[in-house]
């Protein structure tokens, strides 16, 4: 299985609270720094769960790019796409009682132009891409024709929508007439990206609909399948979705590719950080 993963390579940043933010004041945190983004986390996992995995992104020649390109690479993971003066972004995850929220500066993977692609790279049995790279440009216009050289080579397409609020900065509706030009082949999205694009519009072959801490729900043509999450002590949250979509897309059988994404999402918010 080769899995190609396009979208953001960032340094990840997670703070894991012992107490609430005190403005103005200290409070004690447990923190980590290495590599993330959801193109890199989904490719770290699918390489921990056996796959060949690739990561297509544009990275700056700052020591952030040297540190993610480094931990990718130990991971098992091929980090490919254009390095250029500038700054790898930069994304700070805050948890604290199992929830986190997100802080994102993408630094110059969105400006990862069509020009600037290998057709080489989407040598691969899925192409993933990361719902980010949709929402802006050049990188939307990569997307696209990733998805129609991946195709070209026999790929099926794989879409994580990414964050509802990205997309309500965006238009849902504009977002449905871009994944409507993809056409994927996989869609996940969780509950709230769901109800804003309108599941029942949602026509990808297979839809997984990612519901945290009560796992997924499968859609097809003909079913919809309820899973339960495989039971974890939740210490960080950050990714797991990420990792849910590499196991399914390494899975064998809808039963398998599920158990494969809640087994992997369980152990990714078990520790700390969104890698394996």
């Amino acid at each position: 299985m080769r899995i190609a993963t396009l979208g953001d390579v960032l340094l990840d940043v997670v703070v894991l609270l012992s107490e609430p933010l005190a403005p103005g004041g200290d409070v004690r945190a447990s923190n980590r720094a290495g590599a993330g983004g959801q193109a890199a986390n989904v490719a770290a996992w699918a390489a921990e769960l056996g796959a060949e995995a690739r990561c297509i992104a544009k990275r700056g020649d700052d020591p952030a790019g040297e540190l993610v390109a480094q931990e990718l690479a130990g991971r098992g993971v091929e980090l490919v796409g254009p390095v250029e003066e500038g700054a790898t972004g930069v994304v700070v995850s805050i948890v604290h009682a199992g929830d986190r929220s997100l802080a994102s500066d993408r630094g110059v993977a969105p400006s990862l132009s069509p020009e600037e692609l290998d057709a080489a790279w989407l040598a691969c049995d899925v192409l993933h891409l990361s719902g980010y790279a949709l929402l802006r440009e050049p990188i939307a216009a990569t997307a696209l024709q990733a998805a129609r050289l991946a195709r070209q080579q026999g790929a099926r397409i794989s879409i994580d929508v990414a964050a509802w609020t990205e997309i309500r900065s965006y238009g849902p509706v504009q977002f449905r007439e871009l994944l409507d030009e993809l056409a994927p082949d996989v869609l996940f999205a969780t509950e709230a990206e769901w109800e804003l694009l309108g599941g029942a519009y949602l026509t990808a072959p297979v839809g997984v609909l990612k519901r945290g801490a009560r796992g997924c729900t499968v859609f097809t043509e003909d079913a919809k399948l309820d899973f339960a999450a495989v039971d974890a002590e939740v210490v960080d949250p950050t990714g797991a979705g990420d990792a849910l979509a590499a196991g399914f897309l390494v899975g064998g059988s809808l039963e398998e590719a599920a158990w494969r994404g809640l087994d992997a999402a369980a152990r990714c918010v078990a520790k700390v950080g969104s890698l394996p």
